[in-house]
């Protein structure tokens, strides 16, 4: 008998010739998770298991393993022979002490002696023989004693099938660059989007001086906290301090934020082509801020050819919040540090800006210059 962590996968089942590859990228993922623990990997049919890790560390390979895009569901059990005393020794670690119970059981193996009825008949026999306070309730019961099956003399015996996150096998829909800025909503954007199975790189800007070290420790952690359901993330560090500058100098006041967000869309482009990535993404929501209205958007999407994705556009900022409290992200989001977005912040900044105005006021900058010198600031830290 072994302790085995059992995983479903989600949409790949639906996947047709090219199914196998969405499996391959699964299993990578599913190893890169367990980076550092002692473990085998396993796929059987439908499933994976992951088995010969240290017991005390089962806890630990589930909690990482429910972070893992791709994973429907998942169990801590027992691997064990197909003899019914065999199967029955697993079901006495799982079966429950008091309450309501069922035996659910799946034959895998179409060609065991008994049929899944019987053998849920039998186990139920034996657990209410240990424990005659238990109460059989096949309709809504408390427990449920999952029993599957396999082929090779093998079954699993397990309590509980936890559920995963879900999405996509990160990896499987292409690299995006995510425009992070510390607040709540570019890490939950950045989530959203890996679940679709998007590798996320990162992006921070920062205005130091006038934002401090504790504003970019921040986004800091926050790129750590994504990177384990991203896998592998680089977050990049770009000053726009000399930008906001001479926007703040020579341009009019209420197109500060609008001419910055231009810059950084620039920037992002040429660092997303540069690292083979096929667009970009920010944690934008529709209406929410003063540049992101219609129009601040179209402005800012009017200076690169990338694709932008905005998977938070039609969110209001309470579901925000509450998907940045589940990923555990939110806590460090609401810590009180700048961004480089809230210096030389204009009274009232244009919600509708005009191209033609806009135009006119990029006229007065070197937006070739200033670009390529804050490309030259660029540091790089990896997770």
């Amino acid at each position: 008998m072994e302790k085995v962590v059992i995983i479903r996968y989600a949409e790949i089942h639906l996947k047709g010739k090219n199914r196998g590859y969405f499996e391959r990228v699964f299993a990578m993922n599913l190893e890169r998770s367990l980076k550092g623990i002692r473990h085998e990997l396993h796929r059987t049919s439908g499933r994976w298991l992951v088995a010969k890790f240290p017991e005390d560390r089962a806890d630990e390979v589930a909690e990482r393993i429910s972070n893992v895009f791709g994973v429907h569901s998942y169990s801590v059990g027992y691997l064990v022979g197909s003899e019914l005393d065999e199967i029955f020794a697993g079901v006495r670690l799982v079966m429950p002490k008091s309450g309501t119970f069922k035996v659910e059981t799946h034959r895998g193996y179409k060609k065991y002696p008994l049929n899944s009825m019987e053998i849920s008949a039998e186990m139920g026999g034996r657990i209410l023989a240990e424990n005659p306070k238990l109460k059989v309730d096949v309709h809504a019961p408390a427990h449920t004693v999952y029993i599957d099956v396999r082929e090779n003399g093998a079954a699993l015996v397990f309590g509980s099938m936890l559920p995963g996150v879900g999405g996509m096998p990160v990896g499987t829909s292409g690299k995006g660059l995510l425009l992070i800025s510390g607040g709540i909503d570019s890490p939950v954007a950045g989530y959203l989007m890996a679940k679709r199975g998007l590798v996320v790189e990162l992006l921070h800007f920062h205005s130091y001086p006038y934002t401090n070290d504790g504003a970019k420790e921040k986004v800091v952690e926050l790129s750590r906290l994504l990177s384990k359901f991203t896998l592998v993330t680089h977050l990049t560090t770009v000053s726009v301090t000399k930008i906001q500058e001479e926007i703040h100098e020579k341009c009019a006041a209420e197109l500060n934020i609008t001419l910055l967000r231009r810059f950084m869309f620039r920037i992002a482009e040429r660092m997303a082509v540069k690292g083979g990535m096929g667009c970009l993404v920010t944690g934008e929501s529709l209406g929410q801020v003063a540049s992101q209205t219609l129009e601040g958007m179209t402005s800012s999407n009017a200076v690169v050819t990338l694709p932008v994705l905005r998977p938070l556009v039609g969110f209001d900022k309470d579901e925000i919040i509450e998907r940045a409290k589940k990923i555990g992200t939110y806590e460090t989001s609401v810590l009180p540090y700048e961004d480089c977005c809230t210096v030389f912040l204009p009274e009232f900044p244009a919600t509708r800006p005009k191209p033609e105005k806009i135009a006119e006021e990029e006229a007065k900058l070197d937006v070739e210059g200033l670009v390529a010198q804050a490309l030259e600031t660029a540091e790089v830290i990896a997770f």
